[in-house]
């Protein structure tokens, strides 16, 4: 199976430090999301970089179609507090 990788932003900048508590519930029910996929062997790694400028989620995916369905039905995504960006991958070294 193809991997790809999406990364996420958030849309506003205030998020960080002041979500408000619809961002704080999608942030929440993302993280329930991407850890049930990853338990199920789908999401590979996941996870925000620490200088607060985006994060990201390599997972596998039979095509470019329900790469892009799992995505847009991120939680955090489907609310709007994020915008997703999808690339499809090859990862080439593995530990």
């Amino acid at each position: 199976m193809p991997d790809y990788i999406y990364l996420i932003r958030p849309m506003r900048q205030e998020f960080f430090d002041h979500p408000t508590p619809e961002e704080e519930a999608a942030i929440e029910a993302h993280f329930e999301y991407l850890k049930q996929a990853t338990s199920q062997g789908r999401v590979l790694l996941a996870g925000p970089c620490l200088d607060r400028t985006f994060g990201v989620v390599i997972l596998t995916a039979g095509n470019e179609e329900a790469a892009r369905t799992f995505m847009m039905d991120d939680p955090a995504v489907s609310a709007c507090v994020v915008m997703a960006e999808l690339h499809p991958m090859k990862i080439s070294l593995r530990y």
